[in-house]
């Protein structure tokens, strides 16, 4: 699978992370630029081809064409190229900020706000207002962003204030050693927890969707229910593994579908016999109920074991009470 190497042009901070990774034997015969866009499903083909055009990809240390086919096997280098056509700009968006010192912050990041500027997406972001909020911010890679969740996903993520507690925090998330917990109300009554072990890559027809895949980044999502309903369950899910919607396809994928996942969770699907509360409740429910309530590092200075935990926000209780109060635990 790709394992990522940390590298950092320090003077400008124009390249990203370089990749290293080996193309794997399934995906034989396939176009190099086919090849390369399931395995690094977070760049665009387009960009991935214009980065082999331009020497920046090594495929076994030579320079290959997007057309070229592969065995499987080979060696790949990725030396990305940052974005540099947008300025990002500092915006006075207010950030509620859980825990900060000099070499880090943890943010609350509330549903409806986008971690970073994106096609769609240029102003408004949490990076904008991190830039606001800490101008020092701006010589480090999307302003010390170490990870990120979905804009209607609420909750906790680490930003690091310096280059050395990026590197630190970075090296730690690779090597899973973050503790990152979510809260998450799905469709369905489960009778107990389980494991997701499902690789991912993006679907083979809607590019902005991601799908369990063969030859697809390993992806792996442990669940336990904290509450059951008539017909929803309250989990707790720890991520092994950090991929892009990983929890909402991982769900869906075991057909329990997070309530309110209007790409995941197909049409709404009233409830037989469902009080008028519930049923406008859960139609009213427009994001996917998904919150990242713990989030647990090594400290980059001190070396200590810090954690952080924050309470759903006021609609994601709101759709627990109404569970709670309307389809009494079975």
């Amino acid at each position: 699978m790709p394992q990522h190497i940390n590298y950092y042009n320090v003077i400008g901070l124009k390249t990203e992370q370089q990749i290293e990774l080996t193309i794997p034997a399934e995906m034989a015969g396939l176009r190099l630029d086919q090849a390369l866009a399931e395995l690094c499903s977070e760049y665009s083909r387009n960009r991935l081809k214009s980065w082999l055009k331009s020497g920046n990809i090594l495929i076994n240390n030579a320079v290959l064409r997007p057309r070229d086919k592969v065995n499987g096997g080979e060696q790949v280098i990725i030396n990305p190229i940052a974005d540099t056509s947008l300025e990002v700009k500092a915006e006075p968006i207010d950030l509620k900020i859980v825990y900060e010192d000099e070499s880090m912050l943890v943010v609350n990041k509330p549903a409806g706000l986008v971690v970073h500027p994106a096609a769609g997406n240029w102003h408004g972001t949490l990076q904008n207002a991190l830039l606001h909020y800490d101008p020092s911010l701006e010589g480090l890679p999307r302003a010390g962003l170490v990870h990120r969740i979905d804009k209607e996903t609420s909750g906790l993520l680490m930003v690091a204030r310096t280059l050395t507690a990026h590197k630190i925090l970075v090296d730690q998330l690779q090597a899973r050693e973050f503790e990152r917990e979510y809260l998450t109300v799905v469709r369905g009554y489960m009778t107990a927890g389980g494991t997701v072990d499902a690789p991912l890559a993006r679907h083979p027809t809607d590019r902005k969707k991601y799908a369990v895949r063969i030859g697809g980044k390993e992806a792996v999502t442990h669940y336990r229910v904290k509450r059951r309903f008539a017909k929803h369950t309250l989990l707790r899910v720890n991520l092994e593994t950090g991929r892009t919607h990983q929890i909402r396809v991982h769900m869906s994928h075991i057909n329990h579908p997070i309530v309110g996942d209007q790409v995941y969770g197909g049409r709404f699907k009233p409830l037989a016999n469902a009080s008028e509360l519930l049923s406008d409740t859960l139609r009213g429910f427009k994001r996917q109920a998904l919150h990242a309530a713990r989030l647990g590092v090594i400290h980059p200075v001190t070396g200590e074991a810090i954690s952080w935990e924050c309470d759903m926000p006021t609609d994601m209780a709101n759709l627990v009470d109404v569970l709670t109060q309307e389809t009494p635990v079975k």
